[in-house]
């Protein structure tokens, strides 16, 4: 499906230049003189590669659709990743390379979202929100309280996030997996 440039949103996949990109972001800028653009940031799912485009209202760019598949995750084994298909139980190894640093709020059994282009996984959505247990935080500041700071956290899988004082070590807490971010307390 072919769309304008000026229409490219942020998650969009994109066919350009031969390769399968993902948006991750868009400005879109109306100089005083000449025709307007839109500037555009995407991440390139087979490589990795990362590059900043400028498009026209003229010009058309393919808007491509992956195919979407459960799996559930199942263990690390060395540098690879093994899925397992939801429906036929067949397993599947990726590289660790393909989440980046997400990797470490896999949690076992967890169930993943595969991206596939022509039949191949290109890309892994987790969960957009996780639980995970603090094992070490802070101790509060007298008279910090009043205000809304927040103090640093180590996660049970290692990430380092901010949460507010009343969080002591052994919370539980929900995590924004892409923002790295606390959410809230468990229930």
């Amino acid at each position: 499906m072919k769309i304008s440039g000026v229409d490219i949103r942020p998650g969009n996949i994109l066919e350009y230049e031969k390769g399968i990109w993902r948006v991750a972001k868009t400005q879109h800028t109306q100089p005083g003189k000449g025709g307007a653009f839109m500037q555009v940031e995407m991440k390139n799912l087979i490589d990795g590669r990362k590059t900043n485009v400028r498009f026209r209202s003229a010009d058309t760019v393919e808007k491509v659709r992956l195919d979407t598949k459960e799996y559930q995750y199942l263990y690390t084994d060395g540098d690879k990743l093994v899925f397992m298909d939801n429906e036929t139980y067949e397993q599947i190894l990726l590289d660790t390379d393909m989440l980046g640093d997400e990797v470490a709020f896999l949690q076992d059994g967890m169930e993943v979202t595969l991206e596939l282009y022509d039949e191949r996984p290109i890309s892994v959505q987790l969960p957009d929100q996780i639980e995970a247990t603090i094992v070490e935080a802070d101790a509060v500041v007298k008279g910090q309280t009043a205000s809304s700071s927040y103090k640093p956290a180590i996660l049970d899988n290692g990430v380092r996030v901010m949460v507010p004082p009343h969080i002591a070590s052994g919370t539980r807490i929900v995590v924004d997996v892409y923002a790295k971010e606390y959410v809230r307390k468990a229930d």
